[in-house]
């Protein structure tokens, strides 16, 4: 891929000169061997692309988390103990995690390739003397395209043949606001947004048709310099891969800290030293939550699969949690915020009245080559939108198009270009022939010499046509794209149809926001998160969209513009804080916007950036998540960000960031409940190897314990609704770690309550109903494991937040009690299979001894209860 070598730039030359540098032909085009030629020389037109992660890859990423190996290590003890049924499984927990986390890896990387295909661009090229569709992907340098109404831009290439084209650039220079093309050759320093001969892959034909040599492909394109810059943006971890990361070694340090000192404490004792070592074994295993890594995979699988609903692609699990998060989004404006469509927001005539509307009416209407096209019930937008703007407005007060243009045929028109900035028509009727106008107001307005007042048609002085540029410029700091309307009443074809024309009125016209942005907005306030307006367009537009938007209350406001931001390296500690307390970006460079995320996440933020512009991407991919859009997107925006909204709709983005919310206060629940759950048989066994206890549990007790209450009851809290409260909290902290000094202490209390309901329920069945018997080691057992396992399964409800027990998400959560019941009937089926009893070591018990076990562990729950309500436990 890229470009042949030139001897002088392709705009600031003739196109003649440019086709012949090129070896081309613009009537035949190049034939088809000269073209498998440049193809196998300068490769495919398409841009470079991330590879995607191989599937052994995938499985492989399962494997990187600390607990992960933590349990791995105690697997590996277990063997060479030869306790083989303990070993095998730990590895088949560890299996089972790496299976779930792959597989929905592995759809979110089909999903992502899915969208890529749908998105592919076709091109129609001139070659061996005709003209024929292509994958866009074929074209090499040299090839001549033919460019129409729709058609996406395919490659950079010279304009040498051009009839009223026009380009939507906003893709790649954020300007929303249509480009008019020409032939002419200009200057060297000419900058980008400036050079009309030239046509830009990525870009969209809103009007006109042409021809262009092409003279750069793939990755030499100016999208494909911008996909470079992307490449090297380095791609921050997400918070909750932080945070899990430094929980997952805190916890090991302690779990290391706890079998250090009970293995010598054991020793000291008198111990044996390979009892001490397989009790080292036990503790290390009941230390760690091994249904860690499988709830918290599953609840942001669970997540994502919410999100999908929705229209959203999650391309990695833990992003819908980091979205959570964010307290600010840097959000583009066009057609982000806005939809792109350009509409007249207010008008004004020096006559104000019927006639003058009538009038302003021809004018939409007739100076006006776009088409509203009615099929099978829906409508068609052909042409420039800001004169598909002005055909709505004239439907808007009734006005019937087809009717007027019938009745008004077209005879002469001067089109719209950049040196006249206006455009002009002549129509003929029965009896006279009218020329109709529009144009910027500053040069339409010295072509008039008469106004349409009240009292009729009257002469246009200096004074007043001046107080009418006045008004016009008004117009435009208020955010509006200002255009001025004229005619000119029985003409003829021989007059300058664009002199002495008679002034009708101003059309402000604005790109509208789109309908579902207010309420998003809204919500983001509401939540606590600021949302910031980065742009191409003119500062006084994007300004006036903030308003009307509500991204900014005070009309005091100062938009920054791209000019006066320095690059970064240079940048000020009081600039850096100017950049902070602005609303509005404008005119902004795709470095600028990478500079400003830059910013923002040293001043510990938490950054989502969405966008679906080229200029976006290198910002999408350096933001803790960067969220691209499915419609309108760029192919390089999507391969970039962490999250596709295949509708486009802003609005999705509160639902992404309630989703996430709630997925990271059920993280925290369900790691809360695990932890205090093994902490507790961490205190249990520590607590007989220590007094030398008459009863242990055995490492695969201990296991089986923690995949029945661990699993299930977990995995429930992963998908409860969360709180209803939620959009209203202030955005997570993202110095908080997943368990706070508060919530330590809160599953300390709930271990030691948990743990000590256990014990004593062994004591109390030993001195309370067998108090003349010997201390039976087997039975003593038993009773420690099935009270612990039912105190954990009811603990599960402990988990609500700090509101009535019997008013929390869990209590009427039908998973939860799902999750209790199933956890249950597992438990009875391995009770009553004589093969799993042996091998968990389990006996008969007596009726006082069941009821001893259930006892205890709702003493256990009414414990915690009343904790919560004394503020010893706050979650």
């Amino acid at each position: 891929m890229g470009s042949i070598k030139l001897n002088s730039i392709p705009y600031s030359v003739g196109p003649e000169e440019v086709i012949a540098a090129l070896q081309s032909d613009g009537k035949s085009g190049l034939s088809s061997s000269e073209v498998d030629k440049r193809l196998k020389e300068y490769g495919a037109n398409k841009i470079e692309e991330k590879k995607n992660k191989s599937l052994w890859l995938i499985f492989l990423d399962q494997f990187k988390s600390p607990i992960v190996w933590l349990l791995v290590f105690a697997a590996g003890l277990s063997f060479y103990f030869k306790e083989w049924v303990d070993g095998i499984a730990i590895l088949a927990v560890i299996l089972i995690n790496a299976l779930i986390g792959f597989y929905m890896e592995f759809q979110a990387e089909r999903s992502m390739n899915t969208l890529k295909k749908l998105s592919a661009v076709p091109a129609k090229v001139l070659r061996n003397k005709k003209l024929e569709e292509i994958n866009a992907e074929d074209i090499v340098p040299g090839d001549v395209v033919y460019i129409e109404a729709g058609d996406m831009i395919p490659s950079d290439g010279r304009i040498f043949n051009a009839t009223q084209m026009q380009i939507d650039e906003s893709a790649l220079t954020g300007e929303s606001v249509p480009v008019e093309k020409q032939i002419e050759k200009l200057k060297t320093d000419t900058t980008l947004a400036e050079r009309n001969n030239s046509l830009y892959k990525g870009t969209y034909t809103t009007k006109g048709n042409g021809y262009m040599v092409v003279t750069e492909t793939g990755m030499e394109t100016e999208l494909g310099k911008i996909a470079r810059m992307v490449q090297t943006a380095k791609q921050a971890a997400t918070p909750l891969e932080k945070k899990l990361e430094d929980f997952s070694k805190k916890l090991i340090w302690i779990t290391v800290g706890l079998v250090i000192v009970i293995f010598v404490a054991g020793l000291l004792n008198g111990q044996n030293l390979l009892e001490m070592l397989q009790t080292s074994i036990a503790l290390a295993v009941a230390a760690i939550p091994e249904g860690l890594p499988i709830v918290a995979t599953m609840a942001l699988a669970q997540g994502m699969m919410k999100m999908a609903k929705y229209k959203v692609i999650v391309k990695k699990l833990s992003a819908v949690e980091t979205l959570g998060g964010t307290n600010v989004i840097c959000t583009d404006k066009t057609g982000t915020l806005t939809q792109n469509k350009i509409e007249v927001n207010t008008i004004i005539t020096p006559a104000n009245n019927p006639e003058a509307l009538e009038i302003s009416n021809q004018i939409a209407v007739l100076c006006n080559t776009a088409e509203l096209q009615k099929k099978t019930g829906a409508v068609k937008e052909i042409g420039d939108p800001l004169e598909i703007g002005l055909l709505k407005f004239a439907l808007k007060n009734k006005f019937n198009i087809k009717k007027c243009r019938s009745q008004f045929p077209k005879i002469k028109e001067e089109p719209f270009s950049s040196e006249t900035r206006i455009m002009a028509t002549l129509h003929k009727s029965e009896k006279k022939q009218t020329a109709y106008a529009k144009g910027a107001s500053e040069e339409l307005l010295i072509r008039c010499n008469r106004i349409l007042n009240a009292d009729g048609i009257t002469k246009l002085n200096t004074k007043k046509r001046n107080e009418w540029m006045q008004k016009a410029e008004e117009l435009a700091n208020s955010g509006l794209r200002v255009i001025a309307g004229a005619y000119k009443p029985e003409t003829t074809s021989n007059e300058d149809i664009t002199a002495d024309l008679v002034f009708v009125g101003l059309f402000g016209m604005i790109d509208p926001p789109r309908k579902d942005v207010f309420a998003a907005i809204e919500e983001c306030k509401t939540a606590g998160i600021n949302v910031i307006m980065i742009t191409g367009d003119h500062p006084a537009t994007a300004k006036n969209i903030a308003l009307e938007l509500g991204i900014a209350s005070n009309d005091n406001f100062k938009a920054m513009v791209g000019k006066e931001m320095n690059d970064y390296e240079h940048l000020k500690e009081k600039e850096k804080s100017n950049w902070l307390d602005t609303k509005v970006f404008a005119r902004v460079s795709p470095k600028q916007k990478l500079d400003l995320v830059t910013v923002l996440q040293e001043r510990k933020n938490i950054v989502g950036m969405t966008g679906d512009g080229v200029n976006d991407a290198p910002a999408l991919k350096k933001a803790d998540i960067g969220i691209a859009m499915g419609l309108r997107g760029t192919q390089v925006s999507q391969e970039v960000a962490d999250m596709v909204l295949k509708d486009d709709s802003f609005s999705s983005i509160v639902i992404a960031i309630r989703q996430g919310r709630v997925i990271f206060e059920n993280i925290r629940k369900f790691v809360i409940y695990l932890l205090s759950c093994n902490l507790s048989e961490l205190l249990v066994i520590a607590t007989a190897a220590v007094f030398s206890l008459h009863f242990q549990l055995f490492p695969i007790q201990i296991l089986f314990i923690n995949l029945i209450t661990d699993v299930l009851p977990a995995l429930a809290l992963g998908v409860t609704k969360g709180s209803a409260d939620i959009m209203q909290r202030p955005p997570l902290n993202i110095g908080e770690p997943i368990i706070d000094r508060k919530r330590w202490t809160t599953i300390f209390f709930y271990s030691i309550v948990i743990g000590a309901t256990s014990v004593g329920a062994v004591l109390f069945s030993h001195y309370a109903i067998h108090k003349t018997e010997a201390w039976n080691s087997e039975l003593c057992n038993n009773i420690l494991f099935f009270t612990l396992i039912f105190s954990q399964l009811l603990h599960v409800l402990n988990m609500g937040s700090n509101t009535s027990f019997f008013k929390s998400e869990e209590i009427k959560s039908k998973y939860i009690w799902g999750a209790i019941i199933l956890s249950l009937i597992i438990l009875i089926g391995f009770y009553n299979i004589e093969p799993m009893r042996k091998v968990l070591s389990l006996y008969d018990m007596s009726i006082n001894d069941w009821l001893i076990s259930i006892g205890a562990s709702i003493v256990s729950l009414i414990i915690i209860q009343i904790g919560k309500k004394l503020k010893i436990a706050q979650q």
